[in-house]
């Protein structure tokens, strides 16, 4: 599943994926290449069953690649397929794939060599 998202731009089943849901703080990475890309405060309810956040931690670590219909989201350095992106009344909303990303909770950002992304809680 992770090789058919990241590689394929293909789409997990929603609802049963690993993130649509948590509630727990922390920051996501990209899966292949461990960017930093979201927070957990920035997570909105999904009604979707995938994760969706507001804005990314850097701006610059996510391109906006524009497809016929959509806006495919893909990591900046791995060029990894993670979603697409959603506008609705001038706001966009970053709808992710779990597949594509990895979870590190706040409890684990020094350990895992992301100790600069304390600040965020």
């Amino acid at each position: 599943m992770q090789y058919f998202v990241t590689q394929e731009n293909g789409t997990e089943p929603p609802f049963t994926n690993l993130y649509w849901n948590n509630k727990k703080q922390g920051i996501y990475v990209d899966l292949l290449t461990g960017e930093a890309l979201f927070k957990t405060s920035d997570q909105l309810p999904s009604h979707t069953g995938w994760p969706v956040f507001k804005r990314p931690i850097l701006y610059g670590n996510i391109k906006k690649v524009p497809m016929q219909r959509e806006t495919a989201l893909k990591s900046k350095e791995g060029d990894n397929y993670l979603g697409l992106l959603f506008t609705e009344e001038n706001s966009e909303y970053y709808q992710v794939n779990s597949a594509a990303l990895r979870f590190i909770p706040k409890e684990k950002l020094k350990e895992e060599g992301y100790e600069d992304f304390l600040i965020l809680f």
